[in-house]
């Protein structure tokens, strides 16, 4: 559907504004109506970048593709034995079939989403059906999850109109499962009744064609039966079954079928000139009305719009695309938070208050909240949107979506159960459940989420905010790196950019970036490196060493000790049993990682394989740039720039937006 960008002002010549309004009226019936899904927990779950979800999303891909879902039925399969995929898509018998692809399509993109790891899910929209499983469903008649729908007015006269509709549902079941089309159950019709006013009850009653007449009247006159628990006196329901659906309202709801009956053609002329007359007396003015509600609508919801998505500065179709599809419902995020109760509070940062939540379908998720008093955080709100959204990697905190609602901004991401890595690698009494091999899977960890940000990605991404308390880690301790609030995006062939505004987080910031604002990817191998040598030691590159009647900071301290060949005396005494070779060329990457020198520091491509072959032979590791107090040794002007910042602790991002330390509970 094309984009179409309006503006609310008088100065618009007349057969533009009314092209407009063709356009959007043409278009507004097109638009899908999301109304309920099951996340199936029964059959299990499948896992990331899993055999069984690259089969899912290869089947699903078919439905904005396939030509031959011309009445609305659409069933495939792809993998071989326990990774194959089942999906059955239905839309209703009088949609066309450009509507019906876009309804599935909708219903794809939504129904992974919202039931992102099970095997089995099933969602309903106004047009059209999609469901998928990991076990045949084919011809196979299934009544349960199921939902219903009524109208909020009652009847009149509930036992002339329950006697009326029972007669034209009944009817309708027979004549859909009696269909002679194996390409198509589905019925129609409209009963009026001189005992009710001459109220006209409407009646649509589908099965999926691959049932057979037997399974699909059964399925319907059982659907037909849960009228009497849902909607009961009420003058329209509505029962959706996997396998069928049933609906009756006192209002047209439904256009002509696709696949016109023989005894529809054959009525006479005079009927259908009534019709066509009836028909436009109604259509003519209830068109003219929704113009004009449409008019104002547009220019309210646009002005709207233009508010909320100002803050976001989203450019670009791409942009706007992801950011339209990953946007939450804010009410939704609201309910899974409790309302952002204190009680599911994570932790508190620059940014704001971050929450644990739990979706409707049982997801845990995590919810970044800005601050609503706070004038930062827009640009980088606007990063974690776009750039997050674009990165798919085991290594790095995957971003479910985001909400925005007036001055409210939240990012919605996995949660993450096992808190951060500064949360056990500085504590006396956690470090201890970080033994030497998870410590080592750690490093590895964050050196391929690394390598993934700067050479693997569709883009290349300077994260600028490395830390330990920027690395998660999941429920079996493996690393993922979050927070890209500060993080930068460069373009094809550029190698290095600058800032007048530093931003980041003293004793991992590079030398070149801290002085001048310089940045590339050897800004984040310096910080990897400050990493490395905190993840070996226990010890914060802020806080100083007491060595003899000297005081150092990890960064010297470690460099000395290393070249003394002392190097084993840093090595975190709560570690034991740990393979001496391995740790030592662990610190020795370190220490090539953190050299002052730009050039002389390798790339993570390099760091990477150096983690993975010990054969590779490493360099001499030049003297690090130093930390001493707030400031960089060697770097007097840094000096004083860091002592500009007012109340600004060793362990904060400098600019204060990026501090997000989360504690789940």
């Amino acid at each position: 559907m094309a984009i179409v960008i309006v503006s609310c002002k008088l100065s618009f010549s007349f057969y533009y504004f009314l092209l407009l309004l063709i356009i959007i009226v043409s278009q507004a019936k097109a638009q899908q109506n999301f109304l309920y899904h099951f996340c199936i927990n029964d059959n299990g779950n499948y896992t990331a970048n899993s055999t069984y979800q690259n089969n899912l999303n290869i089947l699903l891909s078919y439905l904005s593709t396939n030509t031959q879902i011309n009445y609305g039925f659409y069933n495939f399969s792809h993998g071989q034995n326990t990774n194959k995929v089942y999906a059955i898509g239905l839309c209703r018998g009088d949609v066309k079939p450009d509507i019906c692809r876009s309804c599935l399509n909708d219903a794809r993109v939504l129904l992974t989403r919202l039931c992102p790891n099970q095997k089995e899910a099933i969602v309903w929209y106004d047009n059209c059906m999609l469901r998928y499983s990991n076990r045949s469903i084919f011809g196979i008649m299934e009544q349960f999850p199921r939902f219903y729908m009524s109208n909020v007015n009652n009847v009149t006269q509930a036992d002339q109109f329950s006697l009326g509709n029972f007669d034209l549902i009944t009817t309708l079941n027979e004549k859909a499962a009696s269909s002679t089309d194996s390409r198509v159950k589905y019925a129609t019709d409209n009963e009026t009744d001189v005992s009710l006013n001459f109220i006209t009850i409407y009646g649509l009653v589908q099965c999926t064609p691959d049932l057979s007449l037997r399974d699909c009247k059964r399925c319907l006159d059982a659907a037909y039966l849960e009228f009497q628990s849902c909607c009961n006196n009420k003058i329209g329901g509505r029962v959706f079954k996997p396998s069928c659906n049933i609906r009756y309202d006192t209002y047209l709801f439904y256009d002509r079928p696709l696949i016109v009956d023989t005894d529809e053609t054959s009525q006479p002329q005079e009927k259908s000139k009534s019709s066509h007359t009836t028909t436009i007396a109604i259509v003519v003015p209830t068109v003219v009305v929704v113009l004009v509600l449409l008019t104002l609508i547009i220019c309210i919801c646009l002005r709207r719009n233009r508010h909320s998505m100002a803050g976001l500065n989203i450019e670009g179709e791409e942009e706007m695309t992801i950011a339209e599809s990953l946007q939450f419902n804010f009410d939704i995020i609201r309910v899974a938070t409790s309302d952002f109760s204190d009680s599911n509070k994570l932790g508190r940062g620059g940014f704001g208050i971050v929450y644990q939540g739990k979706l409707p379908n049982g997801q845990m998720i995590a919810v970044k909240r800005l601050s609503t008093n706070s004038d930062q955080g827009d640009v980088e709100f606007k990063n974690e949107v776009i750039l997050v959204a674009k990165l798919q990697h085991r290594n790095l905190v995957r971003l479910l979506g985001f909400c925005l609602e007036g001055k409210e901004r939240l990012l919605v991401y996995e949660f993450v159960p096992n808190k951060s890595l500064d949360y056990f690698i500085f504590d006396p009494t956690r470090k201890s459940q970080l033994n030497w091999e998870k410590r080592y899977t750690i490093i590895k960890g964050i050196a391929r989420g690394i390598l993934y940000l700067h050479e693997d990605s569709r883009l290349r991404i300077i994260h600028r905010d490395l830390k330990a308390s920027n690395i998660l880690l999941d429920d079996e301790m493996n690393p993922k790196i979050s927070d890209f609030g500060l993080a930068r995006l460069f373009v094809i062939g550029q190698t290095q950019g600058s800032t007048n505004r530093i931003v980041g987080t003293y004793g991992y910031m590079a030398p070149e970036y801290a002085m001048h604002g310089e940045f590339s990817v050897k800004s984040d191998v310096f910080s990897f490196g400050v990493l490395v040598l905190e993840i070996i030691t226990a010890h914060k590159n802020s806080a100083n060493i007491c060595h003899g009647e000297d005081v150092e900071y990890l960064l010297t301290y470690a460099w000395r000790s290393w070249r003394e060949g002392q190097a084993i005396n840093i090595i975190d005494p709560s570690l034991s049993n740990f393979s001496v070779n391995e740790i030592m060329r662990c610190i020795h990457i370190g220490l090539l990682c953190i050299q002052e020198n730009v050039v002389d520091r390798p790339t993570m491509a390099s760091v990477a394989l150096m983690l993975n072959s010990n054969s590779l032979a490493l360099s001499i590791p030049s003297k690090p740039a130093y930390f001493m107090g707030g400031g960089i040794g060697r770097l007097p002007d840094m000096q004083q720039q860091v002592d500009n910042v007012s109340g600004t602790r060793s362990d904060e991002s400098v600019n204060q937006i990026s501090i997000t330390d989360l504690y789940p509970r």
